[in-house]
């Protein structure tokens, strides 16, 4: 690793998963300070942005520009400049390219702040109604090969399964969970923090069944307990 040098500051900051006022008053005054906001969506972002009159440069950075972005983005830290890391929402690394970002940072000495907030992973996590004593978050599954041996992998962990679905392939994803790690107590959480926030409980099953006659709506993220008879809802 490349000692730290003098530099600007990559501020790690995290957005509002889906209600404008869940942001920290620090990162509201991050946001202000720096001289771009690197972000997932420039066009989402800027109305966030708008709405707190914030008028800094945005830049796009995603999976598909990330070897063109970084460089630029290093040059600007380089310069003295620091910079904000936005997600479309949520906390940026999760689940998406950010941590390549920081590495590179990391590799060049630069200093990297976080700047901590909503995470639509823990949000989902504490109104399921599961354990939240002990968890592992897996992302999104695969779209086409390996969804089922990473799930195999999955049967024997002893808590909530935490995972990111779409809504055209979560009664695919529970479907496979069932097959394959069984009956289990279940949440399914949307549109968290927003008008028409909806959490479903029940099992695998029930869920299953519940979406596959209401057609599913939003980024869902969905929770599976372990199979214990004192975590079932009644």
């Amino acid at each position: 690793m490349i000692s730290s040098e003098p530099g600007g500051i990559l501020y790690i900051v995290a957005t509002p998963i889906g209600n404008l006022g869940d942001i920290t008053y620090r990162a509201v005054d991050i946001l202000k300070s720096v001289s771009i906001v690197a972000a997932e969506d420039t066009r989402h972002t800027r109305k966030l942005l708008n709405h707190y009159s914030i008028s800094v440069p945005t830049v796009s950075y995603y999976e598909h520009n990330k070897f063109t972005r970084i460089p630029r983005i290093m040059s600007t830290l380089a310069e003295g400049n620091s910079v904000a890391l936005v997600t479309d929402a949520g906390t940026p690394g999760i689940s998406d390219p950010a941590y390549k970002l920081i590495r590179a940072a990391i590799n060049q000495g630069h200093s990297i702040e976080t700047v901590p907030g909503p995470s639509a992973a823990i949000a989902g996590l504490v109104v399921s109604g599961l354990p939240t004593d002990r968890f592992l978050f897996e992302g999104f599954l695969p779209s086409k090969k390996g969804r089922k041996a990473r799930l195999k992998n999955l049967r024997d962990f002893q808590g909530t399964l935490i995972f990111f679905e779409s809504p055209h392939r979560l009664v695919r994803t529970l479907n496979d969970i069932e097959e394959v790690i069984g009956e289990r107590p279940a949440a399914a959480a949307r549109e968290m923090t927003k008008l028409h926030e909806e959490v479903i409980r029940g099992t695998v099953t029930e869920l299953k069944s519940h979406f596959t006659r209401n057609k599913p709506k939003g980024e869902f993220t969905l929770m599976v307990g372990k199979d214990d008879k004192n975590v079932y809802f009644a």
